[in-house]
């Protein structure tokens, strides 16, 4: 891996601010560009402290499609992270479709204002990846999402999925999570065992931990190496970190086996459904009680107690010939059509919520949830 210095982003991909402020009350904007194989870090300017903890814009696909000039069709969302310190929730768009999208953040106010960041004017510095996928690199991924170009519908057992197959490439950064002073990037790499994390510490100084991952999928009934992580966070004061994949296992890692050696097994410890791809997974707090939330594409928001984690034993058995869902006690919440999430604070969660053919931006608080 090297230190770059910034340059233009090439595609819009995962975003994270770092959660603490600079004495000087500037912050930190992790940006992950695909096509570069790179993650930047852009140092904001000091913003006025939040007063309240509620953001709610009706119309954003709407909205932000009017700011970036495109149909809304063509304005979709592929991250988003709140400003640790005036609330105001940042985008990361894909301006467009395929090779010709452009990639732009847009910030949302807690006054409803939007604005597109200059992120070219912001002082930076950026992280390449050594071990991203070629371009031509003939292994592909599969998108459950159906805001690919070349999503198809099929039917499996009775459901209409949107699938695309995309090269390697595309999902070489899938999300990033940060865990005291490091930022760990998920994606795919151009090694046998595909699928990995990577820790990189911050402020960058060349250096980077890689580790290849492997889970048991419950779905699929057997062991995968090649399948991305598509959401990830902090778990357990930072001791390990909870992903979860497509058809949709959701795993454990601790943080102490990822030393970049050997092939790192995470702990399977639930499965919340097939023919499946989440978008986010956040934690928050209610009545002294941990909890996690999962949006995905096609079952309803999820509701994970963070205490029945510790006691789940592994799953490494195949999806009963039912298809129930396996693995620690979860509830679904009423509230459809969510999709990207992040946290305001540890008892309100921001989400982009599908309705009525638009997109809105929501804040739940946790007597919500």
């Amino acid at each position: 891996m090297t230190l770059t210095v910034p340059s233009t982003l090439l595609s819009a991909g995962p975003v994270l601010f770092a959660p603490d402020l600079a004495a000087d009350g500037t912050a930190v904007l992790f940006a992950a560009d695909v096509a570069k194989a790179t993650v930047f870090a852009f140092q904001l300017p000091a913003e006025t402290p939040a007063a309240d903890a509620e953001v709610r814009v009706d119309h954003l696909g709407t909205k932000v499609a009017s700011l970036l000039g495109v149909e809304p069709a063509d304005a979709l969302i592929r991250g988003i992270t709140v400003h640790p310190a005036s609330h105001a929730v940042y985008l990361s768009v894909s301006r467009g479709h395929g090779a010709e999208a452009a990639p732009a953040v847009v910030r949302v106010g807690t006054d409803g204002e939007f604005s597109v960041v200059e992120l070219d004017a912001l002082p930076a510095t950026s992280f390449e990846l050594d071990d991203a996928p070629a371009a031509d690199d003939e292994r592909m991924d599969v998108y459950l999402t159906g805001t690919e170009p070349n999503s198809t519908q099929r039917e499996f057992n009775g459901v209409t999925l949107d699938i695309a197959q995309v090269p390697l490439q595309r999902s070489t950064i899938t999300g990033l999570a940060w865990v005291d002073g490091t930022l760990f990037v998920a994606g795919l790499s151009n090694e046998e065992f595909t699928s990995r994390l990577r820790q990189i510490r911050y402020p960058f100084d060349g250096a980077a931990t890689e580790t290849s991952v492997e889970i048991y999928h419950v779905d699929h009934g057997k062991y995968e190496t090649q399948s991305p992580i598509r959401a990830l966070t902090s778990f357990d004061d930072g001791a390990s970190i909870l992903a979860t994949y497509t058809c949709t296992p959701v795993a454990q890692f601790s943080v102490a086996d990822l030393t970049g050696s050997g092939l790192v097994r995470g702990r399977t410890v639930a499965e919340l459904g097939p023919m499946n791809q989440p978008f986010s997974i956040v934690s928050y707090d209610r009545d002294g009680e941990e909890y996690l939330l999962v949006s995905n594409t096609r079952h309803p928001l999820l509701k994970i107690p963070a205490s029945s984690i510790a006691g789940q034993e592994a799953l490494d058995l195949p999806l009963s010939d039912d298809g129930a869902s396996r693995g620690v006690p979860r509830d679904e919440l009423d509230h459809p059509g969510v999709t990207w999430m992040a946290n305001l604070d540890r008892s309100h969660i921001v989400v982009v919520q599908d309705e009525g053919g638009d997109t809105n931006l929501r804040t739940f608080s946790a007597a919500e949830l």
